[in-house]
């Protein structure tokens, strides 16, 4: 964040909030959910346009009118997210994957990628426009679709730092041979500070989470169930092994090309070192969160690659 201001603060803290919520209490609230008008649970997340009109009211954004279409916006994206996963939900009891998951994948997954909305936020804050889009998937894909086996919850524990650390382990001396021989790592010596420690985290939450979220949580999930079910066989086991092991690929390579944009010099149009790179630490993160499913561990992997990579490299 930068130029931000004591409200601009009180929306970062405001859309922490779900996200803690469904981290620590998903399941609890989406029983409770259970018991709310359909119609209720569908227009609720129309509450994401408040971060938006908070943020314009305290950086004006042209105009009242302008400000008042754009917070409309963000509500109806926030509602479709919803209306779309309940129907995915009511489609698709077994959840092996339907149509409407992936419009809202491939809609979140451009959007953020492609940086649609950030010229709608004030220099430095557009980090706040992508929380307020977790918020809203978190939101359809725990208390709407209730979607299992994906992980997200933050009872950490001491198996996922195991997981997690371990892949790190197996995965850095990879990606530093490759790095170094293709020349995108460039070594360079910062001395170990306490501030370090703070760096980890930020990156841990708003970095490896959302994104270990989308990759793993939800695509590299879903393609498992809908591959489980395609592989089907009396075969059982092989199948199910044949599906993890192509919704790791998939999901791997999906990761990298997400970075093709990223880093790139005057003269680059697609950064194929850098999706390289992610493709191949794309499998040791989903490897990690398909240990036991979790995004904890996953995420654990994540930020410390890419702490260390920006501290060291």
């Amino acid at each position: 964040m930068q130029n931000f201001t004591h409200t601009d603060v009180a929306v970062l803290a405001l859309e922490l909030i779900p996200a803690a919520i469904f981290g620590f209490a998903g399941e609890r609230v989406a029983r409770a959910a259970e018991q709310w008008p359909r119609m209720l649970r569908i227009l609720l997340p129309a509450l994401c346009a408040l971060p938006f009109a908070l943020v314009g009211f305290s950086h004006p954004i042209d105009s009242a009118q302008s400000l008042a279409l754009w917070s409309a916006f963000y509500a109806a994206i926030a509602v479709a997210i919803a209306w779309l996963l309940t129907g995915a939900a009511e489609a698709d009891p077994e959840q092996r994957g339907n149509w409407r998951d992936l419009i809202v994948l491939l809609a979140l997954g451009l959007a953020v990628n492609l940086r649609w909305l950030e010229r709608l936020w004030p220099h430095g804050l557009a980090g706040l426009g992508k929380l307020l889009l977790v918020d809203a998937a978190l939101y359809g894909f725990v208390v709407i679709r209730r979607l299992r086996g994906a992980g997200f919850d933050f009872h950490l524990r001491w198996r996922d730092w195991k997981t997690g650390l371990r892949e790190l382990a197996f995965f850095a001396p990879v990606v530093i041979a490759f790095g170094l021989a293709l020349g995108f790592l460039r070594p360079h010596v910062h001395a170990l500070r306490p501030s370090m420690a703070l760096t980890w985290v930020y990156i841990f939450v708003f970095i490896a989470v959302p994104e270990e979220l989308f990759f793993r949580a939800w695509t590299q999930n879903l393609l498992e169930n809908r591959l489980c079910h395609w592989f089907d066989s009396p075969a059982g086991a092989r199948a199910s092994r044949l599906a993890r092991v192509t919704a790791l690929a998939i999901t791997s390579v999906l990761f990298g090309l997400s970075h093709f944009n990223k880093r790139l010099s005057p003269d680059m149009h697609f950064n194929w070192h850098y999706v390289f790179l992610a493709t191949i630490a794309g499998i040791f993160y989903g490897r990690a969160w398909r240990e036991d499913r979790r995004v904890p561990a996953s995420a654990i992997t994540h930020a410390t690659v890419d702490a260390i990579w920006s501290l060291w490299f």
